[in-house]
């Protein structure tokens, strides 16, 4: 039979049981795409992911990165797991600068310090931004239970399409508790993976609060998720919002659902280009056997 390495690993987080859980399929090489489905069905993850040898002779190590329901072209706290992984795997060298690929294309990741202090930090894929029509403003204000202006919303694509609500404050994003069902519906009709939204934090070691709800992929209310803290970043420099945050902050996700993570933003001023990144903490060693 079978047999891989597996690792479990919370992202973002600097303890275990907080951030988002990950699981890490190592050498899959030889697993094809219909498996590494099922298999992140049966981890039931917000992600599972399959570290694979690179095909382009710039990176370091590849990966595929899948949902109970789909693969998904970049997700940022699989990939900065799955970066974290094959470093405690020995499948790549311990070196500051690593290179991801995935269906997104080739990502720059930056490893800083080493053990249980690593943080790891990866550039997400350029996002396209579009903002929102009147009726699925509307029709969003409606699922989340309050007004929403038009102007608030935007359709980010960052490799998942996200539908990204500016809500102003973090009590306004915390008080949340939406309509799953009508956000399910929203996200098929518009193919998007979820709906992110963001406030001002009142204080505290973060700057920011967001919560990211993806019901039609099986996950009512992701953790702490790094494309949508990515494409809430290229938003605000799209928008010119970042004067609230600054190019670096702190965003802080997870509270409402028990994990309470924090996530490393940066966007550069000239280019726009964004990177996420945090700590991980491995709770699972072991062997995976497929029969």
């Amino acid at each position: 039979m079978p047999t891989f390495e597996f690792l479990q690993l919370d992202v973002f987080a600097s303890r275990l049981l907080e951030g988002n859980p990950l699981a890490v399929i190592i050498g899959a090489d030889a697993l094809d795409g219909p498996t590494m489905q099922r298999i992140a069905r049966w981890t039931n993850l917000s992600e599972t992911t399959f570290l694979l040898r690179p095909t382009q002779p710039d990176a370091d190590y590849r990966v595929r990165i899948f949902t109970p329901r789909q693969e998904l072209p970049f997700a940022g706290h699989p990939s900065v797991g799955s970066a974290y992984a094959a470093i405690e795997a020995g499948c790549v060298p311990v070196q500051s600068t690593l290179v991801q690929e995935c269906a997104a294309g080739l990502l720059p990741v930056t490893v800083q310090g080493s053990g249980a202090t690593r943080t790891i930090h990866v550039q997400a894929p350029p996002a396209r931004i579009a903002p929102a029509d009147a009726s699925l403003a509307a029709s969003l204000a409606d699922a989340l239970g309050l007004e929403l202006p038009a102007s608030a919303v935007h359709a980010v694509d960052n490799g998942p399409l996200w539908l990204a609500c500016d809500l102003d404050q973090a009590r306004a994003v915390r008080g949340l508790a939406p309509d799953l069902s009508a956000i399910a519906a929203l996200c098929l009709a518009h193919n998007a993976i979820g709906v992110s939204v963001f406030g001002v934090e009142d204080g505290g070691d973060a700057a920011m609060a967001v919560r990211a709800f993806c019901p039609a992929d099986g996950i009512p209310e992701d953790p702490v998720t790094g494309s949508a803290n990515a494409a809430i970043g290229a938003l605000l420099h799209h928008t010119g919002g970042l004067a609230r945050y600054g190019h670096r902050y702190v965003a802080s996700q997870g509270r409402e659902v028990g994990r309470d993570g924090r996530v490393a933003v940066g966007i550069d001023e000239a280019s726009g280009a964004v990177t996420i990144g945090g700590q991980c903490v491995v709770g699972v060693r072991g062997t995976f056997v497929l029969d």
